[in-house]
């Protein structure tokens, strides 16, 4: 062969190598940087700040694409534990039996909030009413059917009080409200705690009049059109309830006092459970120690699956998590929806969690 055409097949042949070494390189590139879809859903409480979060992290991470729905925590809490999403969304910490079926669930604090005790008294829209777990409890139990009871007027003397019904407004969805909600009802009141319990579901019992609502949204459109109804509504709609012309009460917390929900006193439980928040941070703040101490305050929880499908879905999804609770826990995010920034040591705890998911 001559000389020429040998030079030439080398050639050829080192031009074919090198395309092939190019192309595993943009290849291996490709799949290192791949998109990945994470799929949220859960709380309706934590539904407003994932639509603050998501378009300022997918702008510094455009690999990573989330979408969001709100479908009430325990559907997020039963979607995640089936791998049918990556984050499900929940104002409550899973159960000890649920734990138990599902080791491999974890319960990540992202923040904290609180739930507001909100109703729609015509006129009494600007006044505080107080009010108190045992007073809740009756209402929600038909035991307390009028505005002016005793009990509500000796909690509230020199209010003008209406003779009306009472119309109270729950949650039909698996609700991490209603979780937190008739947690404080059963910790304040034995017969509640006897005979209906807590959860995210509960059997409510039958109270003439009562309402069923869907999510927050859904409690604060149904307290709006029902005059001298009564709701528990997550704080992040607190703008919308005010809209709505609904009053705020103040609840009555472990030492007595009647404190409103707002940054002090919801700080103020949050910091008292800080230092006996367990590794796996499942923690209730119902009733926080604290005389300024608001007493349905609660970490707000990505429930997520530490064994995931894929290793790129695991480290897009550390990611994600990494950033809500560091740079999402800033103020230009939390203040919009009325939430507090995890203390320190309770961000570490769920960093801790966060590197668990492979």
């Amino acid at each position: 062969m001559k000389l020429s055409n040998l030079l030439s097949r080398s050639t050829a042949l080192r031009s074919g190598v090198a395309a092939l070494a190019l192309a595993a390189t943009v290849a291996t590139a490709g799949a290192a940087h791949a998109a990945s879809t994470l799929v949220e859903t859960g709380s309706s409480l934590l539904y407003p700040l994932f639509n603050l979060w998501v378009p300022a992290f997918t702008a510094a991470h455009p690999d990573v694409q989330i979408t969001t729905t709100s479908t009430g925590s325990g559907a997020g809490i039963a979607q995640s534990i089936k791998n049918l999403v990556q984050i499900g969304a929940s104002d409550a910490y899973m159960s000890d039996a649920l734990v138990q079926h599902n080791p491999n669930m974890l319960n990540i604090p992202l923040a904290i909030s609180a739930q507001a005790i909100n109703y729609n008294l015509p006129g009494l829209a600007n006044t505080h009413i107080n009010l108190s777990g045992p007073i809740l409890a009756g209402i929600y139990s038909g035991k307390i059917t009028m505005w002016n009871d005793r009990a509500i007027r000796a909690a509230n003397p020199g209010v003008n009080l209406p003779a009306h019904v009472i119309i109270p407004v729950h949650r039909v969805d698996g609700s991490g409200d209603t979780f937190i909600f008739t947690q404080y009802l059963s910790d304040s009141t034995p017969s509640w705690a006897h005979s209906v319990h807590y959860g995210t579901t509960v059997s409510w019992p039958a109270v003439a009049g009562g309402i069923g609502a869907n999510g927050n949204s859904g409690m604060v459109s149904a307290a709006a059109a029902n005059p001298y109804s009564i709701a528990y509504i997550g704080v992040s709609y607190a703008a919308p309830a005010a809209k709505a012309g609904l009053g705020v009460a103040a609840l009555k917390n472990a030492l007595g006092a009647y404190v409103l929900p707002n940054p002090a006193t919801v700080g103020a439980a949050a910091s008292s459970v800080v230092t006996i928040t367990p590794p796996d941070e499942r923690i209730s703040m119902i009733f926080a120690k604290g005389a300024n101490a608001y007493p349905i305050a609660n970490y707000e929880y990505a429930i997520i699956n530490a064994k995931q499908a894929d290793a790129a879905t695991a480290a897009s999804l550390r990611t994600f998590l990494n950033w809500a609770v560091t740079d999402g826990n800033a103020s230009q995010f939390l203040d919009q929806v009325h939430f507090l920034p995890l203390p320190a040591a309770i961000q570490t705890l769920s960093q801790t969690q966060i590197a668990k998911i492979k």
